[in-house]
């Protein structure tokens, strides 16, 4: 199973495809708009929430709701495209408005001035924007109800904001309740203080980060390889988290912090009554590049946004003067929405990964061959 989009911030739309989807799978649109709507909700959210409403237009690949084992291909329009018609238009348009010369520290715009041969940053910022991640939320939807025929589920919560930071363990069941919290956060104590530093950040003029959780439920075991290890399940989806715009580090069970402990203090010991279990799942869900029957545990850190309203010291790369960094519309906090784009590329990648081991080319056959597996 494949994905691939195309698209600008502020051009006329984004359009994906995904390749590899066997035929039958039911497509339910209304859950997918909701996911789109997930990702543009959330506290500390800017201007541009409110001007787009996306919504998912299936163009291809699907007949009366059902997939047809075909390129699957959408569109997501871009509804502020027509105050943006003048000035990044491809049939042509005067590209002197909205040049940006300023480059943002933290962003694309300089390294790919450099890169691509480019003069005008726009050329730059309207690809690497964070406003591509609607087609992977869309990609990552579908790729949800393909998991969810077998029985595969995806959800998350967010763990901390801008250092404020929840530490406590839930139970799987419980992370779809965050989705109806401001800051998608479970404890409430916690969300408040997260709320009033994101009032204060915006005084300042200032961002912030987090860090995400992402669980995986019901996957039984074997999937990745540990004879490959560019099918290692646990790369796969690292690089896959690392993908998001704005993602520097990544770990999965322990992590990191599994480096200070002693090996027995880390390793999953393994029983058998019946069928093989742990007490434990400090690894995540993921042991030599494969799953392990436990869930997927995933936590992704956030960058706070590095458009600040208060702009950065930097070089205006037309005159190599110094200046402060161009403010496009931005939003102080944005890790409601990163919580939804990393489900989502983690159901892509956990799906793609079942369909290189069962493949199957229509959903009675995958159904079929996923219930023979053991664990």
């Amino acid at each position: 199973m494949k994905f691939i989009s195309a698209g600008e911030s502020h051009g006329k739309c984004l359009v994906g495809i995904i390749e590899g989807l066997p035929s039958n799978l039911k497509i339910d649109l209304s859950e997918i708009n909701a996911y789109l709507a997930l990702r543009q909700s959330g506290y500390g959210r800017g201007g541009r929430q409110k001007i787009e409403s996306d919504k998912a237009e299936i163009l291809s690949g699907v007949r009366n709701l059902l997939t047809l084992g075909s390129p699957l291909s959408f569109a997501v329009v871009n509804r502020d495209y027509e105050n943006w018609r003048a000035v990044m238009a491809p049939e042509g348009c005067d590209i002197s408005k909205k040049t940006v010369t300023a480059v943002r520290p933290g962003h694309a715009d300089l390294t790919g001035l450099l890169k691509y041969g480019q003069t005008d940053a726009r050329n730059i910022l309207e690809r690497a924007s964070a406003r591509e991640t609607a087609v992977r939320v869309v990609a990552g939807s579908i790729a949800r109800q393909y998991l969810k025929e077998l029985g595969v589920k995806v959800s998350g919560y967010v763990k901390s904001v801008c250092g404020i930071s929840d530490d406590n363990i839930y139970s799987f069941d419980r992370l779809d309740a965050a989705k109806s919290q401001p800051l998608f956060m479970l404890d409430a104590d916690k969300q408040r203080e997260a709320m009033k530093k994101i009032d204060s950040l915006k005084e300042e003029g200032d961002t912030a980060g987090g860090v995400i959780e992402i669980r995986v439920s019901g996957l039984k075991s074997g999937f990745g390889s540990c004879m490959d290890y560019a099918r290692k399940l646990d790369a796969l989806l690292c690089g896959a988290l690392m993908s998001v715009q704005a993602i520097k580090g990544v770990e999965v069970g322990l992590g990191f912090s599994s480096a200070d402990k002693k090996g027995s203090e880390v390793h999953d010991e393994i029983f058998y009554n019946g069928e093989y279990f742990r007490k434990t799942n400090n690894a995540g869900g993921i042991e030599g590049g494969m799953s392990n029957g436990e869930d997927i545990v995933l936590r992704a850190a956030m960058k706070p946004i590095p458009t600040l309203t208060k702009g950065l010291r930097t070089v205006d790369y037309a005159t190599g003067e110094p200046v402060k960094a161009s403010t496009e519309r931005s939003d102080v906090a944005a890790v409601c929405a990163a919580e939804i784009i990393l489900e989502s590329v983690t159901a892509f990648t956990v799906a793609a990964a079942v369909a290189d081991r069962l493949g199957g080319d229509n959903m009675r056959e995958v159904k079929e061959r996923y219930a023979a597996l053991e664990g």
